[in-house]
């Protein structure tokens, strides 16, 4: 069975590197990819639609979809668990349909999303260094907030982590309690480092993306596994689970 994608944001670079990806998978085509300035209705007829936009764009179009029952697999920053329950009742309207939501679709990444989240469990100091390229519009990242939420998740019997000095800007963002810092500078794909701080010692699970390359493996896995997902599924890390890592 071929699975037809449409591609919001086909014009970026992740647009253009998961369009690449579709015309060369047998089982995947480009059924349109749509630019900032076409319509939504050319996504009508597609079994999936991919969104790579920006955090401002990206709700309306996931709602565009759902709404005509047609799956959606989301690469766009910006979809923290505040902003992913305000799509339950859409999504119960429309039990057929799959919302998959990927922060970042590298599996080293992934990885080092979930040891941090097992290590979470052993500090109460922690705190997250993530950088970007300087022209990625939103901080803190989503693969940051994703990594933060899976921390405090993971401390939930435990409590909050430690974090002094809270009202100095300087001290970053809080995400579930863990302060992020955002890097945007020229140079850098993405990097994350986790740090831990206990007695005597510092933890720390870094992982760096060296080129866009890496997302090839998880883009395919999701654009595959979402035609078979009904409600929401967040993070690459489900995705890993169930599916097949074999090309």
């Amino acid at each position: 069975m071929t699975i037809s994608v449409a591609v919001v944001g086909a014009r970026g670079k992740m647009g253009q590197l998961a369009t690449g990806i579709i015309e060369a998978a047998p089982d995947l085509e480009l059924f349109a990819a749509l630019g900032s300035d076409d319509g939504l209705e050319k996504l009508l007829g597609a079994d999936v639609v991919v969104d790579f936009t920006v955090p401002g764009a990206s709700g309306a179009i996931v709602e565009f979809a759902i709404e005509h029952d047609i799956s959606v697999l989301v690469g766009t920053s910006g979809w923290s668990n505040e902003r992913i329950s305000t799509l339950n009742k859409l999504v119960a309207e429309h039990p057929q349909v799959g919302v998959v939501i990927v922060p970042n679709f590298s599996v080293g990444s992934v990885l080092a999303s979930s040891f941090a989240a097992t290590a979470a469990r052993f500090y109460d100091s922690i705190e997250i260094i993530e950088a970007h390229a300087a022209s990625k519009l939103d901080s803190p990242s989503g693969t940051a907030t994703r990594t933060a939420e899976l921390i405090g998740a993971a401390r939930a019997g435990l409590g909050p982590v430690i974090a002094p000095h809270a009202d100095q800007r300087a001290r970053g963002q809080q995400v579930s309690s863990v302060p992020i810092h955002s890097l945007r500078m020229q140079g850098i794909v993405a990097k994350q480092d986790v740090i831990f701080g206990g007695v005597g010692e510092v933890l720390t699970v870094s992982h760096e993306t060296i080129s866009p390359d890496s997302y090839e493996k998880g883009i395919l896995l999701a654009l595959r596994m979402t035609p078979t997902v009904t409600g929401i599924l967040v993070g690459l890390d489900k995705i890993i689970d169930v599916a097949s890592t074999t090309e």
